[in-house]
């Protein structure tokens, strides 16, 4: 008996429970924060669409810095930097309640996003050494839809506190922030160090044959603070949405999440990554030009809804990455990729924030632009990606490297 509790003890130790517990602690925070950021900044700190902006260019600006990641990786391990990140993630989002002003709002931001995107940007790259490349697409699905079943848990709750026991703005990012510190104070506690197959680079690299990757990272991170920033805000500021409702959207969309992302996932993997990256970025074309002429609350709802449906589809350029990539640039690249998907981010929310105050549709078209650009790209993705063979066109572009920091 003694025996079969330790292997049961042993057993729920994977990898891959990790994993699915790191998938439910940062929705628990980020979510709810992202849930409550436009109409606490609205209501209680009087933002326009200039202070929102500036308030998402912070909250890039540590996105952008992830290529530090390889260098902190030389002090910590890669799992218990991952830990350490969702730890300062949830004291962010725990103190955001406590400070309803322009700089105390744009100080727990910054605070909340250095957690959340060296968290994200280690638990990709733990991910893809962790898993192999058949099982990959299905599991990050799963891992989606775990994140989904969690985030519908959870704004299920926040929409029972605020509607039903009126509780503050303050004390819901504070107990949503709690959770995920204990979290992830059971998870350093919990679990064993696990070994990655291959030994990580512990300097930058660059190659030039994953300029594809880097290409469709770029516009996607480009194309995704649109959706980020202004989606919720239109449904704000345009059409007078409360929290409760917008949080009900939230519900919809996690809904879908936990329903299908990880079947996304296994088609993915019957219909290779540029066929479902066509899917995406077709659909995207029609939603983000359909945000700029919206008018119709419900329709723009429905497109609020439909856009956050192609998010699972993004995988694939993940597991396009894992298939071309040398494993030991698994981690080092994981830093990079994020920093080029927020060089835009960065920028754009301010600038896009600015222009947001003449024209909302010009905000959306330039995302429909975006996303043209990203279907032109997914066309030179191959049928079979494999190092080697990791562009349709531009081959002779692809056999040199350059890596930094050697």
């Amino acid at each position: 008996m003694l025996e079969s509790s330790a292997t049961t003890s042993r057993t729920w130790r994977t990898p891959v429970n990790l994993l699915i517990l790191m998938s439910i602690a940062m929705p628990v925070a980020f979510n709810i924060w992202l849930a409550l950021l436009n109409n606490f900044v609205v209501e209680r700190a009087a933002f326009t669409g200039v202070e929102i902006g500036i308030l998402q260019s912070l909250r890039e600006v540590p996105g952008f810095l992830a290529f530090t990641t390889v260098f902190v990786l030389l002090i910590l391990k890669e799992q218990t930097f991952a830990v350490i990140s969702l730890l300062l993630l949830g004291l962010g989002v725990a103190l955001t309640g406590f400070f309803p002003s322009e700089y105390g709002l744009y100080f727990t931001t910054v605070l909340m996003s250095i957690g959340f995107h060296y968290f994200e940007t280690i638990k990709q790259s733990l991910s893809l050494q962790w898993l192999s490349k058949e099982e990959a697409p299905q599991v990050l699905g799963r891992l989606i839809a775990v994140g989904a079943m969690t985030s519908l848990v959870v704004y299920g709750a926040l929409w029972i506190l605020l509607e039903v026991f009126d509780l503050d703005y303050t004390w819901n990012l504070f107990i949503a922030g709690g959770i995920c510190c204990g979290l992830a104070i059971f998870m350093w506690l919990g679990f064993p160090h696990f070994k990655t197959k291959t030994p990580q680079h512990t300097h930058l690299v660059l190659r030039k044959r994953y300029w594809l990757y880097y290409a469709l990272t770029f516009f996607s991170g480009a194309r995704r603070q649109i959706f980020m920033v202004f989606a919720a805000f239109l449904m704000v500021e345009k059409f007078g949405y409360s929290a409760a409702q917008v949080t009900l959207l939230f519900l919809i969309n996690y809904a879908f999440n936990w329903l299908f992302a990880e079947r996304i996932g296994s088609l993915i993997h019957r219909i290779g990554e540029c066929r479902a990256l066509t899917i995406e970025y077709i659909g995207l074309i029609i939603v983000f030009t359909g945000y700029a002429f919206v008018e119709d609350p419900y329709l723009g709802a429905s497109l609020y809804v439909i856009d956050h449906m192609f998010f699972a589809l993004a995988i694939a350029i993940a597991t396009y990455f894992q298939k071309i990539a040398d494993p030991a640039d698994l981690a080092s690249s994981a830093g990079v990729s994020f920093t080029i998907s927020h060089i835009a981010a960065v920028v754009i929310p301010a600038l896009l924030g600015l222009i947001w105050i003449h024209s909302s549709a010009m905000v959306f078209l330039i995302g429909t632009g975006f996303a043209v650009c990203s279907l032109i790209l997914a066309q030179n993705i191959p049928r079979l990606p494999t190092p080697g063979n990791e562009v349709v066109l531009g081959k002779g572009f692809t056999t040199a490297t350059a890596s930094v920091g050697q």
